[in-house]
């Protein structure tokens, strides 16, 4: 199943079950999905959570339902999944901007958040270079950190690129160094597990034996073919604007699919002008 079709699916299923208590979580194990890759997929693609998604979904049909019935506002705040009329107002006036009694007054203007519909577009012309390697199994000695799902898409949030700092400021890079022949570093995010709500990211360098530093570890890379993107641009800004492409414009449109398994940016001791690092994504061909 491509991107574009795990997406419908998934906005299938949380349109029917809206009005019950499920999460994020619930959804990806109904495409057969670790956490981390479902939420990863569906906020590059839509560019907002899955959670966030029926979050909105319900606000949008809250505010309706109050204008067009004549229900309480605790009946209304208990259908949709809140547990007090109090936190329900909080979320409402944040969505609407207006309180749940004020809404009801004529000519207030409330928001309105639509089905999501997907549609695949076709816009400029603009290349998209990339290539596909195969590689054998490798193995890297990395400092590893375990991170929550939700942080790759929360706006403004940094954890990761203060783990990068954190490794250069406390001798990482010198101790992996000394430990490989190989300088080119790499930086390695996987799933644990379907279930799992935290995923594994590490900074590292390829593994050529011996002893392993205490509070590093060693990562399995076992995917052996995949699809290789070079971020073009001087700061890391340019990494986020691969992916979104990687998901938008690579994914729906070739004949691979993307593995849920390890992917990695490679940051290349020698690397070419321009070039901030290269994305590696796991890939197959689609069926």
């Amino acid at each position: 199943m491509d991107g574009i079709q795990s997406i419908q699916k998934a906005v299938e299923y949380m349109e029917e079950h809206l009005l019950e208590k499920i999460s994020y979580e619930d959804v990806a194990k109904q495409l057969y999905m670790s956490n981390y890759h479902f939420h990863r997929l569906f906020s590059m693609i839509t560019g907002i959570t899955a959670n966030e998604y029926m979050r909105n979904r319900k606000l949008s049909m809250a505010g309706q339902e109050l204008v067009m019935s004549n229900k309480k506002v605790i009946d209304i705040a208990y259908k949709y999944g809140y547990e007090s009329p109090e936190s329900f107002a909080k979320a409402f006036t944040r969505f609407h901007g207006v309180t749940p009694s004020m809404a009801r007054y004529p000519g207030t203007k409330l928001q309105s958040f639509n089905r999501l519909v997907i549609k695949i577009t076709v816009e400029g012309g603009i290349f998209m270079d990339y290539k596909i390697v195969e590689k054998k199994e490798f193995q890297l000695l990395v400092k590893a950190k375990s991170f929550r799902n939700e942080s790759i898409s929360e706006e403004g949030n940094s954890e990761i690129s203060d783990f990068w700092e954190q490794c250069s400021e406390d001798g990482t890079f010198d101790v992996l160094k000394r430990n490989t022949k190989n300088h080119d570093i790499y930086g390695v995010c996987a799933p644990v597990s379907k279930e799992e709500t935290h995923f594994n990211y590490g900074i590292g360098m390829v593994y050529v034996g011996g002893s392993i530093p205490e509070g590093y570890c060693i990562w399995d890379v076992t995917p052996t073919l995949w699809a290789v993107f070079k971020c073009i641009g001087k700061d890391s800004g340019c990494i986020g604007e691969t992916w979104n492409r990687i998901f938008k414009e690579f994914l729906p449109s070739s004949e691979y699919n993307m593995l849920d398994n390890t992917d990695f940016e490679l940051y290349l001791e020698n690397s070419s002008p321009n070039c901030f690092c290269e994305i590696w994504i796991p890939v197959e061909k689609k069926q």
